[in-house]
């Protein structure tokens, strides 16, 4: 059976009696509305249900289900049901999980709902409100050893790609997000690589990298690789060795000049001490040749360059760090000092240098290295700590402990920004002293953004990474800010709620305790319930309200009825009209009206009404009426008898009214038939009476 409904098609099939299952088909389309139980048609006694509601909504948009209210019976099965880009069936909730007022958001611009009633011929109930809500394209990954800048992800929006400097993009660096089903990038997310070789012309600031790795049949590409740096004219070119961690049969040299015969600054190939200080090349051009066995992320080179004028210094560089100078242009004379940023410290090198040299000016000492430390004690009342060699990978069999104190009064509360190290490291976090340390976390793999607090002054960072890790630096690092805060060991006190009121489990705040909200008569309660202390001090969600109930409650079916509803959202005035199928008679009110109460809920104006059958009550009214006739020709069958009764005792038998009957026999003798009629005793004086008797 097919049938056209307001809401779309509504396909009802009972291919076999026998199996008692009828299956039915419901389509929506429209951008808001409700999915209701009660809509569903008349079942046969006995009968199985099996309905999917569908809703498909405009493309680019998603459904959002609210569950309004849902009363299920024992076997019956209720399922939240989604699409994803690929069209593949996924499960969103089931009834073993919804709550009301629990929302549900399609992935995609399809969502359905399966619905399986259970022998019992008494069905559950159930109202799931819709609307539809904007898709977006997902956050795209930033690269790494890039940035990614986002205006938009609905439609049309677009994100951008860069590289770190020495990195170059490998891919579109514009995307834009695509209107479908399921909002998707108009490509993937490119990649930044360190590339073997290249030609930089009018060079002034760069870097050059070793080239980063291929993996699987390409991994024995770029064995050899040779850059060309070319300054502006009159200018020389600064080599800064940032990082120089060569295997055993690799080699890095470093020419000033083009030509075969130019003067080599650096070979790494020859003994000798490394010039961490940099070195300056002859004339404008730089050549550097990189040669490999196997290009990894464990060996390797960063060369930064920089182009300055003669009768200068070179612009000093530090990475991880800032400094300040006396002279802008680095002419003789010229003081710089360095500092290092949050979580590095200095090394190599010392914090103060100076531009020395009136013939040919250079640095008095070489530039430090500000580097992230593998561990260390930790007092100040704030700081960061960073994995080893941030923001580079860290090593393999690194072993670091960061120890933190603050004042005896004060606790530690920690704010993990970043952690993404591989599967087989691990980051530890250990709250108190050596004797009375209690372990708060262990972590592997990644992790979203969390805060951690200690009880004790004293809190403890380990970090460990396996030595014979499958990729070196697999994981990114860490970044976890410390602060110093005052000692609290209880949640902060939660508002009260309007039109409503809160209980506490406890009358300290304390780690554990529970708040519980409930609303005034007439009022719903929109968000959790309870809401818990954690173990960082923070509340497990946030406040709920109360909100004024402006509707009914579903007053359900009628058996052996149908009904129709102005409103199916059942908001205060909707009315709900009641008539019974053929057959059947309604007793009670045929129409409901939804009315406000202040205070309280909305009700309905009557009770439900029933449908009873016809002929079983014109029956019932017909025994009642023989039952009554009967009782009246007994009785006055009995009247007649008694009547008679006496008529024949006076006059028939004593010939007087009202006498008593004499208490001694008359004499009498055997009569025979042919003295019967002589006997004197019989005899009526010759008067002849009738009596009729009418039973």
């Amino acid at each position: 059976m097919v049938k056209e409904t307001p809401k779309g098609l509504f396909t009802v099939a009972t291919p076999d009696l026998s199996c008692a299952n009828v299956t039915c088909m419901v389509n929506f389309s429209d951008p808001e509305g409700y999915i209701d139980s009660s809509d569903d048609p008349p079942l046969p006694d006995g009968s199985f249900f099996h309905c999917t509601y569908t809703v498909t909504v405009y493309t680019g948009y998603g459904v959002e289900l609210q569950v309004k209210s849902v009363n299920l019976s024992e076997g019956e099965q209720l399922s939240i049901r989604g699409a994803d880009e690929r069209g593949t069936v996924m499960v969103l909730a089931n009834h073993t999980l919804l709550v009301e007022g629990q929302v549900i958001r399609s992935p995609t611009n399809t969502l359905s709902v399966y619905y399986r009633s259970a022998a019992d011929p008494s069905m559950g109930i159930f109202q799931l409100h819709y609307q539809i809500f904007r898709l977006s394209c997902s956050l795209p990954k930033r690269p790494h050893f890039g940035e990614v800048s986002v205006l938009d992800l609905l439609p049309g929006g677009t994100a951008r790609f860069h590289c770190h400097m020495g990195y170059h993009l490998q891919g579109e660096p514009l995307l834009t997000c695509l209107n479908a089903s399921l909002p998707v990038w108009s490509g993937t997310a490119p990649s930044c690589r360190a590339l073997c070789g290249g030609t930089v012309k009018n060079a002034t600031v760069g870097r050059v990298l070793s080239p980063s790795p291929h993996h699987g049949p390409n991994a024995t590409q770029d064995r050899s690789c040779s850059w060309s740096l070319e300054a502006p004219k009159d200018q020389r070119l600064h080599l800064h060795l940032e990082r120089l961690s060569l295997g055993a049969t690799d080699r890095l040299v470093l020419w000033s000049g083009l030509d075969a015969g130019s003067v080599v600054l650096f070979d790494s190939g020859r003994s000798g001490q490394i010039p961490f200080e940099g070195v300056i090349s002859e004339g404008p051009a730089v050549r550097i040749q990189f040669i490999t066995d196997l290009p990894n992320h464990n060996t390797g080179f960063n060369i930064r360059y920089e182009a300055f004028e003669r009768g200068h210094c070179y612009e000093p560089y530090l990475q991880n760090g800032n400094f300040t100078t006396s002279d802008p242009l680095y002419g003789v004379g010229t003081v710089v000092q360095f500092t290092c940023d949050a979580g590095h410290a200095l090394e190599q090198g010392p914090p103060v240098i100076e531009c020395i040299s009136a013939r040919d000016p250079y640095w008095n000492d070489t530039e430090p290295l500000c580097k992230a430390q593998c561990g260390g004690d930790l007092t100040g009342p704030g700081g960061v700590i960073l994995s080893p060699n941030w923001p580079e990978w860290y090593g393999e069999g690194e072993d670091c402990s960061w120890r933190i104190h603050v004042g005896e009064d004060k606790r530690v509360l920690l704010d993990v920004q970043l952690l993404n190290i591989s599967d087989s490291d691990m980051v530890t976090i250990t709250d108190g002293d050596e004797v009375t340390a209690r372990i708060l976390g262990r972590y592997v793999g990644g992790s979203g953004p969390f805060k951690l607090s200690s009880t004790t002054p004293d809190l403890t960072v380990t970090f460990h990474s396996d030595p014979a890790g499958l990729v070196f630096g697999k994981g990114e690092g860490f970044i976890i800010n410390y602060m110093e805060v005052s000692r609290n060991d209880s949640c902060p006190d939660l508002p009260e709620i309007q039109n409503g009121w809160k209980t506490t489990s406890h009358i300290a705040l304390v780690r554990g305790a529970r708040i519980t909200y409930q609303c005034d008569p007439g009022y719903d309660l929109v968000g959790r319930e309870t809401l818990t202390c954690q173990l960082d001090l923070s509340w497990s969600s946030q406040p709920p309200f109360c909100e004024k109930i402006m509707y009914c409650s579903d007053p359900g079916h009628v058996e052996h009825s149908t009904r129709s509803l102005s409103d199916p959202k059942l908001l205060v005035g909707t009315t709900i009209q009641y008539s019974c199928k053929p057959g059947f008679i309604l007793q009670g009110g045929a129409t409901l009206t939804c009315y406000g109460r202040e205070p309280g809920t909305p009700v309905w104006t009557s009770r439900l009404p029933h449908c009873v059958f016809a002929e079983a009550t014109a029956g019932s009214t017909l025994d009642g009426g023989n039952i009554a006739l009967a009782i009246f020709i007994f009785v006055l069958l009995l009247t007649v008898l008694l009547g008679g009764a006496y008529v024949y005792v006076t006059r028939c038998r004593y010939h007087s009214n009202l006498r008593l009957p004499l208490i001694y026999p008359h004499p009498y003798r055997q009569i025979t038939v042919e003295t019967e009629f002589d006997n004197p005793l019989y005899e009526t004086g010759g008067d002849t009476r009738e009596y009729e008797v009418s039973i």
